[in-house]
């Protein structure tokens, strides 16, 4: 139930962004550029099926996009996403960044 005015992906994109590897996932989308599923396997040591719902989850979210290319699916972020919905990522982003830096 939402009590007041806003995106109401909001909280869908928080629900998206609060699993690890998904979160690992939009950090190396938000290079702008487009990743094969394979790349992304590797870098975040996750099988094929493993990545293939948590992009699942981010495309619901509305966050990115997908690609067929062969065998493969090559995902970028989402160019139209709505101000409200990137400022929630830069948020979450930067967030999760300054948490890194604390721990190390």
């Amino acid at each position: 139930m939402r009590t007041s005015k806003g995106d109401p992906m909001v909280l869908t994109v928080l629900t998206a962004l609060a699993e690890p590897t998904r979160l690992a996932a939009m950090r190396i989308l938000s290079d702008g550029q487009e990743h094969c599923v394979c790349e992304l396997m590797a870098k975040l040591d996750v099988t094929q099926s493993r990545m293939s719902r948590h992009m699942k989850v981010l495309a619901q979210a509305g966050l990115i996009r997908g690609r067929r290319d062969a065998q493969w699916v090559r995902y970028q972020l989402d160019p139209q996403l709505t101000p409200a919905i990137s400022a929630v990522l830069e948020a979450v982003m930067t967030a999760d960044t300054e948490t890194e830096k604390r721990v190390a």
